[in-house]
């Protein structure tokens, strides 16, 4: 019975699975650190293979680089031996909600979750340090190879701490900087779904160099825009020379071809433009059919300079003349030759959306198409600028909207919830989940929640917070709060309550709750000793390969990540013949961890014909019961894919 695989993926290997599809001629063969063959690629070919002129050596080329960043590319793709522990006592609705909070240190989060959300994310969002020179960097830990890296996947600096400051002093300030946002972004990206969206917000410190590692990571062609949040009105007077009133958002799509960018409802003046209605469009505005500007020009595209008739009444407009009709060409007021903005076949496809209007002060008709007010059945948006400037984006507003919550002033800086919701709107106008790296306060799901409640689109969150400790003398920890996680699931729990309170009977079937889970080491067992190192005395030790107080809770959600499954599927507990059985998703996944597994329980789970089935190696007595196991299932359910832990 194979084996299923409980550490994150290799993306390293992925990665070369890839170059080989795309070019096997590069891939060849090496050693790894203790001897054995394994597949490597040729730089030097993979070189060749996309240059059309012969490579003899390094070339220089645009590029961001600094201190470390091979070693934040190695961060990213090494795998961690590492799981996700469910937290009941911490969630709400644990058994039926979607909504996600991981506590931990989000890196780790981003590779647990790899195969399980790969192209699934709708929006992430990132609101990370700002490298002020007071503020916190992760202390990632750059080991040598790969298989160091799972040995100190835990590894933490010499006080323990997960968080390092990143003084000026440091010879390394914005190289640390960068190898903490590198390998994120990068394993962020690969969870965009094709139409998904990526925004960051950033102040001055480190705009240049986030923008140049989204550019690298997503590719030039993908940036969306830099919008400029007014974030501080009266300006920080702590910034020297100038006060600093404003953030950036930076915003990237992970395929600009495909992206869905949402906009804002129309406001009343806006909706006034839509004065006239038709019968089967219905409300409708007049936009010119001949483009203004400079740049319009005949010579431009003179194939969309060509006369358009009106019916002597003025009541019919066409490409195509008739007898009396008037002539209409694109001229401008001043005379000069223009175009119009459609060309003659879609001129005449969409001819019912032409109309005709005289202008008096011209003494001629001018030529305009209807602008319907809804698209599909779906009122159509303006769009979002590239100054975000409402009052309600003020920052002080975050603070005395979280104090008001909380009943305490127990945050910093958290940001405001109506700068959240236009986030959501931007990024994920339809729904879908949405993902914060550096939850913080939690704004973000409250934002979600609230949004979702407003337009009844089904959105989903996605928290990461580091269990960073509060200090010792804040108000939130007098208030007995021990760290920021804790701090946010409680401002998520409030949140949920004041959606619902102000959603009334509407709130119908928003999800309010989130299922928390937990960074922690591998539920497997810890066995380094060679065979001949082991004492008979200890051999009881290790005849079980899970570690002691892991429950078989714990157990199923390190298979779900091993699987790739969602970790928000709904899970039953069926107990039979005295075995707890779990059945994910209606039989997505069958697991029985029981330490003795019967042959009853082997047919009856045979017989629901799941997918998936995963049993404990050690709950087979002998070789004989695991290949029993395996026969039942060859007969009763072949397709089921059968492994052991």
């Amino acid at each position: 019975m194979e084996k299923l695989r409980m550490h994150s993926p290799d993306l390293t290997e992925r990665n070369i699975d890839k170059i080989a599809e795309l070019f096997p001629t590069v891939i060849t063969e090496g050693r790894d650190e203790e001897g054995n063959p394994t597949r490597a690629v040729d730089f030097d070919l993979l070189r060749q293979e996309l240059s059309d002129h012969v490579i003899e050596g390094p070339q220089e080329r645009y590029q961001l680089n600094w201190p470390g960043k091979r070693e934040a590319l190695f961060a990213a793709n090494a795998p961690i031996a590492k799981t996700l522990r469910p937290v009941r006592e911490e969630s709400v609705e644990f058994d039926s909600t979607q909504n996600l909070f991981i506590e931990g240190d989000n890196l780790d989060a981003l590779k647990l979750i790899q195969e399980s959300y790969l192209g699934k994310i709708k929006l992430i969002y990132i609101d990370p340090p700002y490298n002020t020179g007071n503020d916190f960097v992760y202390c990632d830990d750059f080991a040598a190879t790969t298989a160091e890296y799972l040995a100190r996947s835990g590894q933490v600096d010499d006080e323990g701490n997960r968080l390092v400051a990143n003084t000026e002093s440091n010879g390394r300030f914005h190289s640390d900087w960068l190898s903490m946002m590198y390998p994120r972004v990068k394993l962020a990206r690969t969870l965009l779904r094709t139409d998904g969206v990526f925004v960051a917000s950033i102040d001055s410190h480190e705009t240049h160099n986030l923008r140049k590692i989204c550019d690298e990571v997503f590719g030039e062609r993908n940036f969306v825009a830099e919008a400029i949040v007014i974030a501080s009105p009266r300006g920080r007077q702590s910034d020297s020379f100038l006060a600093g009133v404003h953030d950036s958002l930076l915003i990237y799509a992970r395929d600009r071809q495909f992206a869905k960018v949402g906009g804002l409802p129309l406001d009343e003046e806006q909706r006034g433009d839509f004065k006239f209605h038709d019968p089967e469009l219905g409300p409708y505005r007049l936009l010119g059919l001949r483009q203004r500007g400079t740049a319009s020009k005949r010579s431009d595209r003179p194939e969309m300079y060509f006369p358009i008739y009106v019916s002597s009444d003025g009541d019919r407009v066409s490409v195509d003349s008739e007898p009396g009709w008037h002539e209409v060409l694109p001229r401008k007021s001043d005379g000069s030759d223009g175009r119009w903005a459609w060309g003659r076949d879609r001129c005449r496809a969409l001819n019912h959306l032409l109309v005709a209007r005289w202008i008096e002060r011209r003494g001629e008709y001018d030529i305009f198409t209807k602008d319907a007010l809804f698209r599909e059945g779906v009122e159509r948006q303006r769009k979002f600028k590239t100054l975000w400037a409402s009052s309600s984006f003020d920052n002080q507003n975050g603070t005395q909207e979280t104090k008001a919550l909380m009943g305490g002033d127990f945050m910093s800086y958290p940001k405001p919830v109506a700068l959240m919701r236009d986030i959501c709107l931007l990024g994920a106008p339809d729904g879908g989940i949405v993902v914060d790296l550096f939850a913080g306060s939690g704004t973000t799901a409250q934002a979600v929640l609230e949004t979702s409640a407003i337009d009844g689109k089904p959105r989903q969150f996605l928290l990461t917070q580091l269990d960073e400790a509060l200090p010792e003398k804040s108000p939130a920890r007098r208030a007995g709060y021990e760290t920021i996680a804790q701090l946010s699931r409680e401002r998520i729990r409030r949140a949920a309550a004041k959606v619902a309170t102000d959603a009334g009977v509407t709130v119908g079937g928003l999800d309010l709750g989130f299922r928390t889970l937990r960074v922690d080491s591998t539920n497997l067992a810890d066995v380094l000793r060679t065979p001949d190192g082991l004492g008979q005395d200890e051999l009881d030790l290790y005849t079980d390969s899970i570690k002691p107080g892991r429950t078989e809770e714990d157990l199923l959600f390190q298979v779900l990540l091993g699987w790739g499954l969602d970790l928000t599927m709904p899970i039953a507990i069926e107990v039979f013949d005295g075995r707890e059985i779990f059945v994910v998703d209606d039989g997505a996944l069958i697991a029985c961890f029981a330490d003795e597994v019967s042959p009853a329980v082997v047919r009856e789970i045979a017989k629901r014909e799941p997918l998936r089935v995963v049993f404990r190696d050690s709950g087979f007595t002998t070789d004989a019961d695991r290949i029993n196991a395996e026969q039942v299932f060859a007969e009763v359910s072949p397709a089921t894919d059968v492994k052991a832990i």
